[in-house]
């Protein structure tokens, strides 16, 4: 008796599975290996200098998809990874989605250089005291995260991505309306 009881629940479960899969295969974020976060996760709040002495906070980017890419000078994937960013930058209408990048990194002038050898016109956000990172639970990089328009984080990527591939541009403007 238990042992049907256990064939029925596991036929239940490879049905179930057959006929959920086939959504998520379709999902822009499982192509780019992007894992999504629970429903309903609200983003950790940020208040962060600018490479160029802006405050930017992240409350003030409310009703704008957010991505917001982790790194450091010294990492080479972040290094591999930067010029795809700024390509897809070009790509989107910075009217609905914001492309961000966080480091912990300290020496500016060293950022400026780096970012000049790549081409790169990303904004750069000072994390000193990690504390963002932390809230993020960033432990790679690179480690990418990203925001709907109403605040909740939605997925994370660990690890280097080409993020101008048409699949990449796909997955985020699947993040807005």
């Amino acid at each position: 008796m238990m042992l049907a009881g256990f064939f029925r629940g596991f036929i239940l479960a490879v049905v179930a599975a057959a006929t959920v899969g086939p959504v998520w295969a379709d999902d822009p974020f499982s192509a780019l290996k992007i894992a999504r976060v629970a429903p309903g996760t609200a983003a950790a709040a940020f208040d962060l200098q600018s490479l160029d002495g802006r405050s930017v906070q992240l409350a003030d980017l409310k009703g704008k998809a957010v991505v917001v890419n982790f790194w450091a000078t010294w990492c080479g994937p972040c290094k591999e990874e930067m010029p795809a960013f700024e390509r897809l930058r070009q790509q989107l209408d910075p009217e609905r989605v914001v492309l961000l990048t966080i480091t912990t990194d300290l020496q500016r002038a060293g950022i400026k250089q780096f970012l000049a050898n790549l081409n790169v016109q990303l904004p750069v956000l000072f994390d000193e005291q990690q504390e963002v990172s932390q809230a993020y639970l960033v432990r790679a990089l690179p480690t990418t995260v990203f925001i709907d328009r109403q605040g909740a984080l939605v997925g994370r990527a660990v690890g280097p991505r080409e993020w101008d591939t048409p699949k990449a541009v796909q997955a985020l403007q699947g993040m807005l309306p």
